[in-house]
């Protein structure tokens, strides 16, 4: 699997960098489980955010979560220095996606067959089951998206990144990036509007 959402090409002037960067990069690659362990600590709230929103289900967040970190030395020998580390991490996020967006789907799909939906408590039950059944309708109309749509859409509009920021983590052309998000609030738009929410 290759991350060239952020390499660029051998010619392209690389940013100024310190030694202990450059040399937490050569511990990555060499695969030293401290350097990987100071990666995790720094990073791994965003990238289990960015999981969890993209797949929707915190168990294939977690299990994404857990291959990027397995994969972290391999893909830093493409690392250029291009993007932060963290912005590179969701870029092996989003390689690593697709398994897991699947397996997510099916396993909020047999839930949702089985009435297992957790239950909260609040003060306003009402409130709090219209919400859900928001964030369900929202989440089933995000699971019929293609995933270069909805890896958009969370990037864009959920963890508002730039169109720029994107196409470099999905190594896509901006104007691609744009218009699959364009297309994502369209049908999201029209799925919603077919439950009477748009």
């Amino acid at each position: 699997m290759t991350y060239t959402g952020l390499v660029l090409s051998p010619t392209a002037p690389l940013q100024e960098v310190s030694e202990d960067e450059q040399g937490l990069v050569a511990r990555l690659v060499a695969s030293d489980p401290a350097a990987i362990g100071e990666v995790y600590d720094e990073h791994h709230r965003a990238v289990r955010a960015f999981a969890t929103r993209l797949v929707g289900d915190a168990s294939a967040a977690e299990d994404l979560v857990h291959e990027v970190f397995v994969a972290l030395p391999r893909a830093m020998r493409g690392y250029r220095f291009e993007s932060s580390v963290r912005t590179f991490l969701i870029s092996i996020a989003v390689n690593h996606a697709r398994h897991h967006v699947r397996s997510a789907t099916r396993r909020r799909a047999a839930m949702s067959r089985l009435g297992l939906e957790p239950q909260g408590s609040s003060q306003d039950p009402e409130q709090i089951q219209r919400r859900k059944e928001l964030a369900s309708l929202l989440t089933c109309a995000l699971d019929q998206l293609p995933l270069d749509q909805r890896v958009a859409f969370v990037l864009c509009e959920v963890e508002d990144r730039t169109s720029r920021e994107v196409a470099d983590i999905t190594g896509v052309p901006e104007g691609t990036v744009r218009t699959r998000l364009h297309h994502a609030k369209k049908k999201l738009r029209e799925a919603l509007s077919q439950e009477g929410l748009g």
